[in-house]
């Protein structure tokens, strides 16, 4: 289906995960190639960047900052420009975690209990130890603090500081760190994350960034059937409470009661050879091409 279509890789963006963004461009670039497409990458550094008018689709591999919070998909939007994954509306209410949270509890995702601090006011954490201090507008797990011990807040603290005033705390739910990938309305098979080395961030998730000893990922997660089910059921309904189209990534703890807790929704997830949405697509009979080119089909699909 991609045979004559002329699609504008967009990478890069202004945020704090441009690294990983232009790894995963390279990786549906050369993808969408394979499947017949004429690709143009485009550098995008903010609003100011030029397209070809010739251009059918914009697939959309900016992480974060931009190109993951509404921001792109508004200017595209204006443009006339048709793109991949979720519209605006669904990636800003994805992106704020402030607003995800609230969405999950509306529509009983089972999310970890949390309160929000705003530190132009000088609030502090309630919670006893163990607890978990994030800036609610990042991803890759940027700025994120798993608090066990109360003399580490101050620090905590001062990073958040370089990131937002507003600050999100959650109970540490202690278990196994899951993913599940969703694509048009399907649950792909889950993945067990098990970081070598501290959690999930983001030197652990891109050791070729030379930060971390990387992690082991088993596919389909070595969890039971019920767990399996409960797990994915969990990511659909979190998908669904936000409004998210095309497909996603939804992060998920899974407590020693094999009871899921989901973290957050990802809306532009990783691309690149390390990355999870592309692993569990693979277990599913899904490969690499043939992934990029479902998201482009489920995305054109979508009324504009």
């Amino acid at each position: 289906m991609l045979n004559g279509m002329h699609i504008a890789v967009l990478k890069g963006g202004p945020g704090s995960e441009r690294h990983v963004s232009l790894r995963s461009a390279e990786g549906v670039a050369a993808a969408l190639r394979s499947g017949g497409a004429r690709v143009t990458m485009v550098d995008v550094t903010g609003p100011e960047f030029d397209m070809a008018p010739s251009v059918d689709l914009a697939f959309n591999c900016i992480h974060g900052t931009f190109g993951e919070d509404g921001q792109l998909q508004k200017l595209l939007e204006r443009r006339g420009i048709p793109y991949t994954g979720a519209r605006a509306a669904s990636s800003e209410r994805a992106f704020d975690k402030l607003i995800s949270k609230k969405l999950f509890i509306e529509h009983d995702v089972p999310t970890p209990p949390q309160e929000i601090l705003s530190l132009s006011r000088g609030q502090k954490p309630k919670f006893a130890v163990p607890f978990v201090m994030k800036p609610p507008r990042e991803g890759s797990s940027v700025g994120v603090h798993i608090i066990r011990d109360a003399s580490a807040i101050p620090a905590a603290l001062e990073d958040l500081k370089k990131h937002d005033d507003d600050v999100l705390v959650e109970k540490f739910i202690a278990g196994r760190e899951l993913t599940v990938g969703v694509l048009g309305t399907e649950a792909l098979p889950v993945i067990h994350i098990r970081p070598r080395d501290g959690f999930y961030d983001m030197n652990n998730k891109y050791p070729w960034m030379g930060g971390g000893g990387g992690s082991d990922y088993i596919c389909p997660a070595d969890i039971s059937e019920i767990a399996t089910q409960k797990t994915q059921a969990a990511a659909l309904r979190a998908h669904r409470a936000l409004g998210v189209e095309v497909y996603s990534r939804v992060d998920v703890i899974l407590d020693d009661s094999d009871n899921p807790w989901v973290l957050e929704v990802n809306t532009i997830p990783g691309m690149t050879e390390t990355s999870l949405l592309p692993k569990a697509a693979a277990a599913a009979g899904i490969d690499f091409p043939a992934l990029c080119a479902r998201i482009v089909q489920l995305s054109l699909a979508i009324p504009s």
